[in-house]
């Protein structure tokens, strides 16, 4: 299965518009998101892409009630602190911060553990194989990139995007 991993896409409209046609493109099958959509009319663009979503807050979400009920309506998930999804037998920790992100690594419990919130790319993988990756920023705010992991659970690889 292929995944579209984003994170910190910080209402920009623009980024997450490119970022929706680059997933569709790839074929991604689920998108996970690492926090930091910001407000409820940020969501739109992800729903272009035509699946499913498994995200969680980040430290700058606000409207919290609305953007749950919007991502409830689209059929996503968005939970508060942690999401463990499994795809295809790869066992996932999705988390916005970058603080549990070497103890979730080390657990042996997951083959990737997702975060964000650093805006910084970071991928690599701990001595037990398992992918630890942050997609970096998807609004180029900070750093003036704006990037995207794509994720292969069949190979267990990362493709880093970086978008116009």
């Amino acid at each position: 299965m292929k995944l579209g991993l984003v994170s910190d896409s910080h209402d920009h409209l623009t980024a997450l518009s490119a970022a929706a046609e680059v997933l569709r493109q790839a074929g991604v099958e689920q998108i996970l998101h690492a926090g930091d959509f910001v407000a409820p009319f940020a969501l739109p663009p992800l729903q272009t892409v035509g699946v499913p979503v498994t995200a969680v807050f980040g430290n700058n979400d606000g409207e919290r009630l609305f953007l749950k009920s919007r991502c409830d309506a689209y059929g996503w998930s968005l939970t508060p602190k942690f999401a463990f999804p499994v795809f295809d037998d790869c066992a996932i920790a999705l988390h916005h911060e970058d603080e549990p992100v070497a103890a979730l690594a080390a657990s042996g419990l997951y083959q990737l553990v997702v975060y964000g919130h650093t805006h910084a790319v970071d991928l690599r993988q701990h001595a037990n194989g398992c992918w630890i990756i942050n997609p970096g920023e998807l609004c180029g705010w900070l750093t003036g990139r704006r990037t995207l992991v794509l994720f292969d659970t069949t190979t267990g690889q990362p493709e880093l995007v970086e978008l116009p």
